[in-house]
């Protein structure tokens, strides 16, 4: 008997997954941390979140309202959505998942920009199918590469606006054309993460496009400018259709009862959100020029986060920068698994990290001497 045929094996394919690698959050030796690898907010969570979260404590023999009730309503009232028409889970990450389960299977094919978000690829080939890849401009989304891409064989197209790790953004009219070159059979996944950080008057997120059209779906998370990534919550706004097939095949408690009391608080703060991304808008654009003053270039974005690009010149490369962050305690996210080995992404973070960083970039640019042979 072979050593395949003595234990169960997964089906074809499952083992040519590159599983997700979040980013680092230790770094040996150092007094300070500062995670900047994540795209956490440095303001935290609501006020009125922590007390929401605190207030479940004395139920949690119960399980949680299987329908998040309670986190869709409040959604819907914020966006002045249909509750009916979302969906939620733990972390968009969960729902671009049940996306691909649901429509894409052995033999289909799922279109995604060149630096999009790792979770699609793995979601497409764990459902059994196949990722197309479409060249990026400059580090942004290429509608008509995305529209070259679709075959017969595609099912979903993954469209991350603003795009994680780059930071770039493709305005709405982009958007609009993507969508009016897809057949009508292939589903639009519009992922707006970050959308709640455009300050661009000719981005929109894509509620008015889904509320519009039979193929499209809009993915947000409370991880990012909500400050709950802890308690992993997305949710979904889609055509009635699509929500239904998700429902079938999710699972029956998907969201804890916490992140639903949780997140139903967060988005009725509007003083909190105010205050995070005025935080933002002073330090994107601060840290953006110093860094590039510095003599590295910085890809241009829109999101919490910025792209830093270093030389390939031994001693000043992206992983000699990060070795040498690492030990001063600044953790920021390394991009080989993006096939972008010269860079690495920063998150804005607290104003004393903000400074921190620059300076020990500094710092490294001036003292890196050259590797030897």
């Amino acid at each position: 008997m072979s050593a395949a045929a003595s234990r169960p094996q997964p089906r074809p394919g499952v083992l040519d997954i590159e599983a997700y690698v979040p980013g680092k959050s230790t770094a040996e030796g150092a007094e300070k941390i500062y995670k900047l690898s994540s795209n956490e907010t440095p303001l935290g969570a609501s006020p009125k979140a922590i007390e929401a979260f605190k207030s479940v404590v004395q139920g949690l023999e119960f399980y949680p309202d299987g329908l998040s009730t309670k986190l869709r309503e409040a959604i819907a009232a914020k966006y002045g959505l249909d509750a009916e028409r979302i969906l939620c889970g733990s972390g968009s990450d969960e729902l671009l998942s049940l996306l691909a389960n649901a429509y894409v299977g052995p033999g289909d094919e799922g279109v995604m920009s060149e630096y999009g978000f790792l979770v699609y690829p793995i979601a497409i080939r764990a459902a059994g199918g196949k990722p197309v890849i479409a060249k990026e401009r400059d580090f942004q989304t290429d509608v008509d590469a995305l529209l070259k891409a679709v075959t017969p064989r595609t099912k979903l197209v993954f469209l991350a606006n603003p795009n994680n790790p780059t930071g770039t953004y493709i305005p709405y009219s982009e958007v609009k054309r993507l969508h009016a070159g897809l057949p009508p059979h292939v589903l639009l996944v519009l992922d707006a993460a970050y959308a709640e950080y455009v300050r661009r008057n000719d981005y929109a997120s894509g509620l008015e496009l889904v509320s519009t059209s039979e193929n499209v779906v809009m993915t947000r998370t409370f991880s990012k400018i909500f400050g709950l990534a802890n308690l992993r919550i997305g949710w979904l706004y889609g055509p009635a259709h699509v929500v239904d097939a998700l429902n079938r095949i999710r699972s029956a408690f998907n969201v804890n009862g916490a992140a639903i009391a949780a997140g139903a608080a967060a988005i009725t703060d509007d003083a909190h959100v105010a205050a995070a991304l005025a935080h933002n808008d002073r330090w994107l654009p601060w840290l953006t020029s110093k860094i590039s003053a510095l003599g590295l270039s910085v890809t241009p974005s829109v999101g919490n986060f910025l792209l830093i690009h270093f030389p390939t010149e031994p001693g000043k490369t992206a992983k000699d920068a990060d070795a040498f962050l690492s030990r001063r305690g600044l953790i920021l996210r390394t991009l080989g698994a993006y096939n972008l080995p010269n860079a690495l992404r920063l998150t804005i973070g607290s104003e004393e990290a903000n400074h921190k960083v620059v300076e020990t970039l500094g710092k490294f640019l001036s003292e890196a001497v050259p590797a030897r042979g």
